[in-house]
């Protein structure tokens, strides 16, 4: 892995976060986009592109701090636990233990009174769905030891990078920033081992 590849990830990444934010951003303020569109207001709308662009770019930047920082913590847990599998394990731990809190800790906190708790699962179970989908690929692509790894990243690092709009809260912050970090998350580690010419075995 040389700086040339590193340099070609940060820009493929930044790139990824900012045109994925860019296409939430228009579909969750479709309204606001329809409205200057209708009265041709090209340079608001090119306004309010370029803000969601530069918001997606720290996003980026976000994810790929928690990337690397994984990578690191990775080698660290081999070296503590001195077996994948024991590793692992704690791995699976964490990723329960992360998904729980996700729904009751933002139930407690949020839920307005009578408030059902499904739509605290769902976010929880698509968080979980979408994990076990790139886990499956990039094991698939690699080997099955990469599986526990890629979804506790998938999960657990995506919730921590995910957690300062967590704690506001609010609907439209969540899933602007949720979206691209799963897809930078994803694209990073489905990615990484093209470039370090890791083979499958």
């Amino acid at each position: 892995m040389n700086s040339r590849k590193w340099v070609r990830l940060f820009l493929t990444t930044l790139a990824i976060g900012g045109i994925t934010t860019a296409i939430i951003g228009i579909v969750f303020n479709w309204g606001q986009y329809q409205k200057l569109l209708l009265q041709l207001d090209v340079v608001e709308i090119f306004a309010v592109l370029m803000w969601h662009i530069g918001v997606g770019f720290i996003f980026s930047v976000v994810s790929q701090a928690g990337f690397f920082a994984y990578l690191t913590i990775h080698r660290f847990g081999l070296g503590i636990f001195r077996s994948a599998s024991l590793w692992n394990a704690v791995q699976m731990v964490l990723i329960l233990f992360v998904l729980f809190d996700l729904v009751y800790f933002r139930y407690q906190a949020f839920a307005a009174k009578g408030e059902s708790v499904v739509s605290y699962i769902l976010v929880a179970l698509f968080l979980l769905m979408v994990g076990l989908v790139v886990a499956y690929i990039k094991s698939a692509q690699t080997n099955k030891g990469a599986f526990v790894p890629a979804l506790f990243f998938m999960i657990v690092v995506t919730v921590i990078e995910w957690f300062p709009v967590l704690r506001i809260n609010d609907r439209n912050w969540l899933y602007l920033m949720l979206f691209p970090l799963l897809v930078c998350n994803a694209y990073q580690l489905l990615i990484l081992h093209k470039l370090t010419g890791g083979a499958k075995s």
